[in-house]
């Protein structure tokens, strides 16, 4: 079923972008947050009006780290922004969707508690599930060339998950199954790389 809402999330965004279209104005990004956490991450921004984008990135960590360690996870996360001034330029305020699957654990995290989500469990379990969420994030885009730009951007949302609880990282037997979690807190944080067409 989330698969499903997910097809149909991309889909939707995808038929959203006017047939007018060109590659004149269209943007490639990665997300040096991302890569420096061993994550491929690609984003796509299309212009739709003078002072609007919408903007589809993906994720996807799915290698185990070494000693025991996940981090294993993919995610899609459509956005649309407002531009201030003219798309890639500048301020910019913006509404998102996210979803995806995890597969992380055996990370020790001290006694690390943030806004009800307890990740000092981290260190002794691995959790394996989706999620989906929403959220609205602020931004600026700082033009370096002709072509390149520098775009930070830092998001605050909610996320609805369901995930199994295994005892390790490594470990194939369930503790517990299909548990409900709602977060509520940083849903983007990004310092991208633009090259705009």
């Amino acid at each position: 079923m989330i698969k499903k809402a997910l097809k149909t999330l991309a889909l939707a965004a995808i038929f959203a972008l006017p047939a007018t279209v060109s590659a004149q104005g269209v943007a490639i990004k990665t997300n040096l947050l991302y890569d420096a956490a061993a994550t491929i991450n690609l984003g796509v921004e299309v212009p739709v009006a003078p002072k609007w984008s919408v903007d589809l990135s993906g994720n996807l960590n799915a290698w185990t780290i070494g000693d025991g360690k996940r981090w294993k996870h993919w995610l899609v996360q459509p956005e649309a922004r407002y531009w201030f001034c003219q798309p890639y330029t500048g301020h910019f305020l913006a509404a998102h969707l996210l979803g995806g699957q995890y597969n992380v654990g055996g990370f020790d995290l001290g006694n690390f508690k943030f806004l009800g989500t307890n990740l000092s469990n981290l260190k002794d379990h691995r959790y394996q599930g989706w999620f989906v969420g929403a959220g609205v994030a602020y931004g600026y885009s700082w033009i370096l060339g002709r072509h390149w730009n520098l775009e930070a951007e830092l998001g605050i949302g909610w996320m609805y998950t369901r995930f199994d609880t295994y005892p390790c990282a490594k470990c194939g037997t369930k503790i517990s199954s299909n548990r409900p979690h709602n977060y509520v807190g940083p849903t983007k944080a990004a310092v991208n790389l633009v090259y705009v067409f």
